[in-house]
């Protein structure tokens, strides 16, 4: 079973986010490569995890659906 996620981490620069072990910066041993993965409220900012939850809600409604061949 996976670890949950974390939303927002206090300190997020202080490991790799790459894989469910959650390595600690300096010492990553899943072989993630020599950089470690960010977390992506660091690229995104904090409010990254309520993008796209409504996209459906936030798409344009048409009067009518579009007719194909015509």
């Amino acid at each position: 079973m996976s670890k949950k996620f974390p939303i927002h981490p206090a300190q997020p620069q202080r490991l790799c986010w790459g894989c469910d072990r959650y390595c600690p910066a300096e010492a990553m041993a899943c072989g993630n490569g020599s950089v470690r993965t960010p977390h992506p409220a660091e690229l995104f900012g904090e409010d990254w995890a309520e993008w796209g939850l409504d996209a459906a809600a936030a798409e344009p409604q048409d009067a009518a659906p579009a007719e194909a061949g015509t």
